[in-house]
């Protein structure tokens, strides 16, 4: 066994347990997805609660909460409404209005009062709807704080953003808000008909376990190749060795 074939045999085996180690992973990931999906489904099926009755004295909206219905009451702060730029809602561009709901306690959420399809190339809604005036009653699924790199575009700038996050949005806008923001499902008085509906969350297991598959699979074809390579030289040399048994001697070459 020379020391090239011991190198390339330890790096099949170093490829076979990489490919493992990545099965593995996919198998984590498929677990933590089916984990949230149960979350998901129940929290759709609970009945509407009062925001704080669901995230606590904490503010935070967290994993746990995701598609929840929150019922909350207040005012829209429509001078600190921002524009999400670069959404997308059922394969078509456009545009999210984020605006404060400034509740009776001081404390405010942001609501994602709905969608604005892209008209062509436009960088911009044409016409954001306005808000209501007074009073409004909102009930709306609960979502945590979206975030992202170091420029994830969750910090307001010149009223537009990338992302809704509650702690970034404080800073800017300065208000006192929730982490986390509310998805509108219903309003007294009514949304604007304009603004489209969201989708409902995606439940299914996903690709997962079709990916941890292939990464076994890929391991066990690297094992394989290695064993058969490693039997492949025993078996050239015995076949050698028995051709060379059943060769007939040369005659012996006559002297003078």
């Amino acid at each position: 066994m020379n020391v090239r074939w011991l190198g390339a045999a330890l790096t099949i085996l170093v490829l076979a347990t990489v490919c493992v180690q990545l099965g593995r992973w996919q198998l984590h990931r498929l677990h933590d997805r089916e984990v949230r999906n149960g979350v998901t489904t129940s929290n759709l099926a609970a009945a509407p609660a009062p925001l704080d009755q669901i995230v606590g004295p904490q503010g935070v909206v967290g994993d746990q909460h995701a598609w929840r219905t929150a019922e909350v009451t207040g005012r829209f702060d429509a001078a600190k409404q921002i524009v999400l730029r670069y959404r997308n809602v059922n394969d078509r561009p456009g545009f999210e209005i984020v605006t404060p709901l400034v509740l009776p306690s001081g404390k405010a959420i942001l609501v994602d009062r709905g969608f604005l399809a892209r008209q062509g190339a436009e960088l911009a809604p044409g016409k954001v709807p306005a808000v209501p005036d007074g009073e409004v009653t909102i009930t709306g699924r609960l979502q945590r704080s979206e975030r992202g790199g170091s420029t994830n575009g969750g910090t307001p700038d010149n009223g537009t953003a990338r992302l809704i996050n509650g702690p970034a949005y404080a800073k800017a806008l300065g208000l006192d808000l929730y982490d986390g923001y509310l998805m509108i499902d219903s309003q007294v008085p009514a949304n604007d008909p304009a603004f489209g509906k969201f989708p409902g969350p995606e439940i299914d297991s996903g690709p997962h376990f079709f990916y941890a598959l292939q990464w076994f699979l890929f391991a066990i074809l690297a094992v394989a190749g290695l064993v058969y390579f490693t039997r492949r030289p025993a078996t050239d040399a015995a076949g050698e060795v028995v051709a060379e048994r059943n060769e007939e001697p040369e005659p012996a070459t006559p002297r003078d």
